[in-house]
């Protein structure tokens, strides 16, 4: 059973230790006597029981902001932390099951929640608050949820600050920037009419925006479309501002991702939902292309909560929270294997990736690109498969791949992010260094040399090479993101731990934020976007 998991203890090696003979003892240590200490205490004057004041460990555990492991390892290895703790809201909870539940309402998309939703999650995630911890905190690492964020789109970009408040910039044709215009900004600008509104997160696809709060709303502006295509004719009809979403009223949303002909969104529960695409049954319901009506992503995901979703062109990642631990399911289009099953069909429902067991990676991450996908493991490993068109998969070649293959040039650095475009690919270490490899177009892979930047700023790159053009500027990164699409030029942002948004790649919309001199289209190189993100 997993460690994590209440109930039954599960079994635990110790090493034990043996106490020296007296006579293996030196004089001068004799005359001490070892003090034995005990949780729950014992005769001995000056001893301070654990149990003596619980609520006093209590505190200690939730202001540490333990791990979920560290929880359970404490209730493996002293029955202190087992036994009930006579504490409400509920007398029969151990110390660390009540640490957990303390954590699970520091974040905004619990403590909203009812009792009985609460409930509902905890037996969702496996009958344990530190498995719906595990769940909650694995969703904020990976989207970065109630943190500062920036999105690269097709053509435009979104830069969400810490406190929620939400900039935009670049190309504004349907009104995607939310400004109440239809002209391009070349300078973040405070979208104003969301005054009041704490966004913890953002998406963007050709032509449209959704914002999610963190009352779990999600507003959309742009193209009034949910499922076109990036050049559709359907959605004709754009908004300006920022409009609540009115089908989703009845959920509470904590992630937004848009693909080619299909949105999905993500709720509290860890239940998938999406927009359009249905027909021919595909998603696994049949509806009309402009259908504005959410489904529940039918099949194996139904009672596995999710933790994060990534869409691509025409397909859909879901990264799936277990008692036994974390694992990926994809949908939809498996054209170049890009839904990493070993072969090339389309999947109707969410098919379990078998790929990780074989390889005894927990995925942590997901990433989908346009054409490809990618993941980073808990040991900081790196999986891409799928089209592997300009050696975006990073394995020193173009092959395709149809299941999930360890990125072996990364084999000495550690991952903690990953980001996937149209045939491009950004991998962020423990350390802060920045790798990319794949498509050299538009100066987007931030590999730019010599003097002016200038050299090298188009070259193809077929195995991951450090963005040495970041580690120059001595911030340490911690997100990137770059555009996913087959339509638009890319460009990248880096964003760092104290706030500060880097921007390099296609400029010809204003989307990097930065003033262009002259006839320039585009930088080679990472530019300071003058917003603060903290």
């Amino acid at each position: 059973m997993d460690a994590t998991t209440s109930g039954a203890t599960p079994s635990i090696p110790f090493h034990t230790i043996v106490d020296q003979p007296l006579s293996l003892v030196s004089p001068l240590q004799q005359t001490f006597h070892r003090l034995q200490r005990h949780c729950f205490g014992d005769s001995t004057p000056g001893e301070f029981p654990l149990a003596a004041n619980p609520s006093i460990v209590l505190h200690v555990l939730t202001a540490c902001d333990l791990d979920p492991q560290d929880l359970a390892n404490l209730e493996a290895a002293c029955t202190f932390f087992r036994k009930p703790a006579n504490f409400a809201p509920d007398f029969e909870l151990s110390i660390s099951e009540l640490a957990a539940l303390d954590m699970c309402e520091k974040r905004a998309i619990f403590k909203h929640m009812t009792m009985e939703e609460k409930e509902y999650l905890k037996e969702l995630c496996g009958g344990s608050w530190k498995l719906v911890l595990r769940y909650l905190l694995a969703g904020e690492a990976c989207c970065r949820r109630e943190k500062s964020q920036a999105i690269a789109g097709p053509g435009h970009s979104i830069a969400v600050t810490s406190s929620g408040a939400v900039y935009s910039f670049g190309s504004n044709s349907s009104g995607q920037l939310g400004h109440g215009t239809l002209e391009e900004e070349w300078r973040p600008r405070l979208i104003r009419s969301l005054q009041g509104i704490r966004i913890i997160q953002a998406a963007a696809g050709a032509g449209r925006t959704m914002l999610i709060s963190d009352a779990g709303q999600v507003y959309a502006f742009g193209k009034d479309s949910f499922g076109e295509a990036e050049y559709g004719v359907q959605g004709s009809k754009v908004v300006t501002t920022p409009q609540m979403v009115e089908s989703l009223k009845g959920i509470y949303v904590v992630q937004a991702a848009i693909g080619n002909f299909f949105t999905a969104v993500l709720s509290r529960e860890g239940r998938v939902y999406t927009f359009s695409w249905g027909n021919e049954t595909k998603l696994g319901h049949q509806t009309e292309p402009n259908d504005r009506e959410p489904h529940l992503l039918l099949g194996p995901l139904e009672n596995i909560p999710v933790v994060q979703i990534a869409a691509g062109y025409c397909y859909l990642l879901a990264l799936a929270c277990q008692p036994s631990g974390m694992s990926v399911y994809t949908v939809g289009c498996g054209l170049g294997g890009k839904l990493g099953h070993g072969t090339r069909t389309d999947e109707r429902y969410p098919r379990l990736i078998e790929q990780f067991r074989t390889l005894n990676l927990q995925p942590v991450v997901v990433a989908a690109g346009a054409w490809h996908a990618a993941v980073v493991g808990r040991d900081g490993r790196v999986c891409t498969w799928g089209w592997g068109r300009y050696g975006c998969l990073g394995h020193g070649n173009e092959e395709c791949e149809s299941v999930p293959k360890v990125v072996e040039a990364l084999s000495n650095v550690k991952a903690v992010h990953v980001a996937t475009g149209d045939y491009t690919t950004f991998v962020v270490a423990d350390t802060g260094d920045v790798y990319s490899f794949g498509c050299g177009e538009s100066s987007s892979l931030g590999h730019s040399t010599g003097v002016d930047g200038q050299a090298n700023r188009h070259i193809n790159v077929l195995s991951p090479e450090l963005v040495t053009s970041l580690k120059k500027i001595n911030e340490r990164v911690v997100q990137i993101s770059l555009t996913n699409s087959i339509y638009w030029n890319a460009h990248t942002f880096a964003l760092t731990d104290s706030g500060k948004l880097y921007a390099f790649g296609a400029a010809d919309k204003g989307q990097l934020g930065i003033e262009l001199v002259g006839q320039e289209n585009e930088r080679g190189t990472p530019e300071h976007v003058d917003i603060d993100l903290s």
